[in-house]
């Protein structure tokens, strides 16, 4: 079994919501089909888009986001990855907490409802990660309990830093960490392009800097400031999943444990390494050996598959071919932590497909 916690879903229903903030997919004039949110334009795109556009062969844009509106897409590319599950989330460009809270709060309701009304066509295969607007944090959790509660999230998808000049340790955010503890449901922790705030300068990282580096720093500041600003003392419970690999937090674990004892101010009551059961890792790092040294570092118990699937960067082959495990951890990173991190029922999760043979 196959159970894939990072998986983006780009559905028609939230799309074009804001005259200015979109978010939009827009045919370009060279044929490709780009994002937008205000003035910033996404110039990253998977290989095969790219490709097929070099090649003249490029979707047109009805086409575009009718194929990422219908599940059997979905469901054909997890038979073919061998998934049998997949927990769906918002594209972090589109998490919009540096908008004006009236529009953030109704957006991350419509994501919401689409991505339930999605995931109902097999339910035993897809399900998703709530949206909620960290920005409003009151309305966050309001609507964080509603998705859970109503319509069946499996936890909260959140960015890595900068929820509208907030952040993981602010107190305002408590009201949302202590309703994450009381549905006892973990969130998934996804990094978004900074640039897309920047106004008027939003499209100066012209190599996509906030992204490719960017979304790990991001995502390392909030383990750094769950831990430092004494979130997890506050909540011992809360479970924090943070994809690409963790971020930059494996390979500069030692750093971080050692400069912790070092600072002035700091609020975490124990040790760094005393937190590590809150957080979980994926294995969404392309090269072998980094995987490898990765579970080493942390340890089967607390790591999960992620691949972010359609994403532009995704890794297109499983992450965990080719390493050097009992099968025990193997199962345990392959599903039996989701399974108990999402309190899922293995016994209810669908089967995948096999292809058919040609005749």
């Amino acid at each position: 079994m196959l159970i894939d916690l990072h998986a983006h879903a780009p559905l028609p229903g939230y799309y074009n919501q804001h005259p200015h903030w979109g978010p939009f997919f827009e045919q370009c004039d060279d044929g490709d089909i780009r994002l937008r949110v205000g003035k910033w334009q996404l110039t990253l795109g998977s290989p095969e888009r790219k490709a097929a556009v070099r090649a003249g062969k490029g979707l047109r844009l009805e086409e575009y986001m009718a194929k990422w509106a219908d599940p059997k897409v979905r469901l054909a590319g997890m038979d073919a990855a061998g998934q049998n599950l997949q927990v769906v989330s918002v594209p972090s460009h589109c998490y919009m907490y540096w908008t004006e809270a009236e529009y953030a709060v109704p957006y991350a309701r419509t994501v919401n409802d689409t991505f339930a009304e999605y995931c109902s066509a097999a339910p035993d295969r897809l399900m998703f990660w709530a949206h909620a607007p960290l920005n409003a944090p009151e309305a966050a959790a309001i609507e964080l309990r509603r998705a859970c509660t109503e319509l069946g999230a499996k936890g909260l998808s959140a960015g890595g830093a900068n929820f509208g000049g907030l952040e993981f340790d602010s107190p305002e955010l408590d009201v949302v960490w202590k309703t994450l503890c009381d549905l006892d449901l973990p969130m998934f922790i996804h990094g978004y392009n900074q640039s897309v705030t920047w106004g008027d300068r939003a499209n100066e990282d012209r190599y996509e800097t906030t992204a490719i580096v960017g979304m790990q720093y991001d995502e390392t500041r909030c383990f750094w400031n769950l831990i430092c600003g004494g979130v997890l003392d506050r909540f011992p419970d809360l479970k924090v999943y943070i994809t690409h690999g963790g971020g930059y937090v494996p390979y500069q674990l030692g750093r971080l444990a050692q400069t912790n004892k070092n600072l002035d101010v700091v609020h975490n009551k124990r040790p760094v390494l005393d937190y590590m059961k809150n957080f979980y890792f994926d294995v969404e790092l392309h090269e072998l050996p980094m995987r490898q040294a990765l579970i080493e570092v942390i340890g089967a118990d607390q790591m999960v598959y992620g691949s972010n699937f359609g994403g532009s960067d995704a890794v297109r082959h499983d992450l965990t071919h080719g390493l050097k495990l009992s099968d025990a951890d193997l199962q345990k990173i392959r599903w039996q932590n989701a399974c108990k991190l999402l309190h899922l029922d293995p016994a209810k999760i669908g089967q995948v497909t096999p292809a058919k043979e040609a005749v």
